[in-house]
């Protein structure tokens, strides 16, 4: 049976968990995060499909699952897996998507290298998943395609279903034309992502970078804009934009630019908060920590998540503040998502190094100023972590959208906390409240954490309740409502102004 429904993303939508010798598919532990999201769309229609790749020994081995069914609480599904050797996954994600795509996408030019990308491995990966997506999808169905390491995949599908609805969905931010032009392949990427009929971004100022990349290099020309609303457009904000494009015409194709951030479970995360465990863990931090106030900063290790520079602003604030010598604990929790990428290597061991000289500089038998967490905590754990923490410090130099923030956000059921966030998240459009913070410069970075520490409860509880509503305006729900509006838009051929 083909599917009303194609959504095509890089993972699996399950846990693969090896059981008394057999491979068990479990379904996600949390229905919080972007895989348990996008597998909730699969209710609105009658059939869905997701493609995803597999890493398969031999991709000829004739008992390998191309296609298994799947049945859990989001319905029944199929998902199609694409067999990739090792060396495919290694040149397609590792070094063309990790090496040359991520740090144009984030303004990082000097940590790109093109050099050792393999483009017609890159192409052969895509040209695979667009094979994988029309053969599971009506000839009218909407084909959904997730994340910047299948951009040609749109152009491939639109050769082979002329009538599908083709929607793709950034999950990364999306550079000014002059940066993106950077790539020697921007003019095919470009034109692929305008067969779509839809093309999605978090905020209107990626929205807005896409179609002026466009316009650079094809003859594709914004038809409408329209007005931000006043809830994403923050005075003074470093990426908030008062107007946005909303729809691009190219070679007689009309293309819907649609501006719609992620969310958390905001519901989800309020009633973990209050569950019994969760409760239980919290009161075991606070035993633990005692009368430390606690800071916490939660991110992958990656140069474009501020770690590094995190970790010296506070070394400057125990140097320049020795009365909080005793008093404060930063939880630095930094998770490795790229193992054995050098790039990813050097900031690890520069945030070890710098952990290690605050300790060894400041800390004492009694304290030990920073905790370094290089391991995944459970959810429902950081739940607890957010509901002790004083301070949540989000400073990435350039982030998509950061759910972190949210996170804490609603996890503050009690209305107490403190969050400090970098212009150049995402979300420091959408939460409202926050202490803004410039990670670029030290003078902003030890002004907001002081701004912080120093903050009286007053004010403290106004600015989360702030937050706590602007990030349950934005929550994973809303991101839905908006995805299957525009998906009926598309199908009316019609597109209307950026949610509000």
């Amino acid at each position: 049976m083909k599917s009303d429904l194609v959504i095509v993303y890089h993972r699996e939508p399950y846990e693969e968990v090896e059981i008394d010798g057999q491979i068990v598919r479990r379904e996600n532990k949390s229905p919080n995060g972007i895989v348990p999201t996008m597998k909730s769309f699969f209710g609105q229609v009658s059939s869905g499909s997701w493609i995803a790749w597999k890493l398969a020994e031999d991709t000829a081995n004739p008992d390998f699952e191309r296609v298994v069914t799947i049945e859990d609480s989001y319905g029944k599904y199929r998902v199609s897996r694409l067999p990739l050797r090792a060396e495919q996954v290694s040149s397609f994600y590792h070094v063309s998507s990790k090496e040359a795509f991520w740090p144009i996408l984030h303004s990082f030019k000097e940590k790109y290298n093109y050099d050792p990308v393999d483009w017609p491995a890159f192409r052969e990966v895509n040209w695979a998943f667009a094979e994988a997506a029309a053969a599971e999808a009506d000839d009218d169905a909407v084909i959904w395609i997730h994340d910047y390491n299948l951009w040609l995949v749109p152009g491939y599908v639109r050769q082979l279903k002329p009538n599908a609805k083709i929607a793709f969905f950034h999950h990364t931010p999306f550079p000014s034309a002059d940066l993106f032009n950077v790539l020697p392949w921007r003019e095919e990427i470009l034109r692929s992502l305008l067969s779509c009929d839809i093309v999605g971004f978090h905020i209107p100022r990626y929205a807005a970078n896409f179609a002026s990349a466009a316009r650079s290099l094809t003859s594709a020309d914004v038809t409408a804009n329209a007005k931000v609303g006043e809830e994403m457009t923050p005075v003074g904000t470093a990426l908030s934009e008062r107007t946005v494009p909303i729809r691009l015409e190219h070679e007689g194709r009309e293309v819907i630019i649609h501006s719609n951030p992620v969310g958390t479970n905001f519901d989800y995360i309020e009633e973990c908060a209050s569950a019994e465990d969760v409760q239980a863990k919290v009161e075991e931090i606070r035993a633990e920590i005692g009368d430390l106030s606690l800071i916490i900063s939660v991110a992958r290790t990656d140069y474009t998540k501020g770690n590094i520079e995190q970790l010296e602003t506070y070394e400057r604030l125990l140097e320049r503040r020795p009365e909080l010598h005793g008093k404060i604990r930063l939880m630095h929790v930094s998770v490795g998502a790229n193992r054995n990428m050098t790039a990813y290597e050097e900031v690890q061991r520069s945030i070890e190094e710098i952990s290690g000289r605050i300790n060894g500089r400041f800390g004492s038998f009694e304290w030990q100023p920073v905790s370094l967490i290089s391991t995944a905590i459970p959810f429902r754990d950081l739940i607890a972590y957010y509901r002790v923490a004083d301070v949540c410090w989000i400073t990435p130099l350039c982030d998509g959208l950061n759910l972190v923030a949210s996170e804490y956000c609603a996890a503050r059921t009690d209305g107490a906390g403190r969050l400090i966030l970098s212009e150049f998240a995402g979300c420091a459009i959408l939460l409202n409240g926050a202490i803004p913070v410039n990670p670029f410069s030290h003078a902003s970075m030890n002004s907001a954490i002081d701004q912080a520490l120093d903050m009286d409860d007053e004010e403290a509880r106004g600015r989360m309740a702030l937050l706590r509503k602007s990030s349950k305006r934005f929550d994973v729900g809303a991101w839905t409502r908006g995805q299957l509006e525009v998906f009926e838009e598309a199908r009316r051929g019609v597109a209307e102004t950026v949610r509000a």
